[in-house]
């Protein structure tokens, strides 16, 4: 019948997956999106001020429960339960409690703006993550604890939102290293180390050529160090950006309490007290502060 559409189970218009979420577009008219938003279990997410007042979005909870976090306090939104944002004075963070499905509806175009050369970049991130086994998950955990660390930083929302990429992405370049070298048990050569340090730069060039080439600077910059020693350009200070600087502590820490072929995992205690020992050296002191602060009430270490 004319007007009438059914749609079978399983199906969509189209359906974008990027780091662990998924969206599926299931209709669209007149300007209202109607998607399927998959969120797996303890991903960070958010809801962003529109530059249109009038934009209202509505999200009914399908299964799962979240953790929302608005005006100082916490709620727990669980199955058959929803919310709705528009006109919101400033970002709300959520966080998946359990794997989330939720049913989302926007009366502005939002799906086109997921690109599907996230979805190819994302892939490419996790190829570099089986490359080297020591570092799955890497980049996700370190997304995890930049985008808290933003947060109490009150950073902006295009802050926000180039660093929650960024951060996932920082890697990617990695993608060029040989995998003897990456999973090398003993010291990495003086030559074997060079092939390492073109990583940022590799990742940054990746970037360039898409609709994401914003972030190019921020990967590039991830390990350069305040007192000009990182690489690859052995920037200093205010001439490293933001966002990098914040990468830098979480990859810092996560590479520190994890297992690498050639050693144990440091516990957190000691990877945030060697970090704060660098404070003004190679890590910024409100990054360094914030972060333990995030640690703390993460439970990672003892208040």
């Amino acid at each position: 019948m004319q007007g009438f559409k059914l749609g079978k189970k399983g199906t969509y218009i189209e359906k974008v997956k990027f780091d662990t979420n998924e969206i599926s577009l299931l209709s669209r008219g007149d300007g209202v999106e109607i998607m399927t938003h998959s969120i797996k279990k303890d991903k960070l997410f958010y809801a962003f001020p529109s530059e249109n007042a009038n934009v209202l979005e509505f999200f009914y909870v399908l299964s799962g429960e979240i953790l929302c976090e608005i005006d100082d306090s916490k709620v727990t939104i669980g199955p058959e339960e929803y919310f709705k944002i528009q006109n919101i004075p400033e970002p709300i963070h959520f966080k998946a409690l359990s794997d989330v499905h939720l049913l989302w509806v926007s009366s502005e175009p939002t799906f086109g703006q997921m690109s599907n050369e996230i979805s190819s970049l994302m892939e490419i991130v996790k190829e570099v993550e089986k490359k080297d086994c020591y570092t799955v998950m890497h980049s996700d955990r370190v997304a995890n604890y930049a985008i808290k660390i933003a947060k109490k930083m009150k950073c902006n929302k295009e802050q926000l939102e180039r660093l929650s990429l960024s951060a996932c992405l920082h890697d990617i370049g990695k993608i060029n290293v040989p995998e003897n070298i990456l999973n090398k048990p003993g010291k990495l050569t003086k030559e074997e180390f060079e092939i390492i340090k073109k990583h940022p730069s590799d990742g940054a060039d990746m970037l360039i050529g898409t609709n994401y080439k914003e972030l190019a600077p921020i990967i590039e910059q991830h390990h350069e160090r305040l007192d000009g020693s990182g690489y690859p350009k052995g920037l200093k200070g205010e001439e490293i950006l933001l966002e990098a600087k914040i990468i830098a502590v979480c990859d810092t820490f996560d590479a520190m309490t994890e297992d690498r072929s050639y050693r144990k995992a440091f516990n957190a205690e000691f990877a945030i007290n060697e970090i704060k020992s660098l404070i003004g050296i190679h890590f910024e002191r409100e990054i360094v502060e914030e972060f333990e602060k995030v640690l703390k009430e993460d439970g990672y270490i003892e208040v």
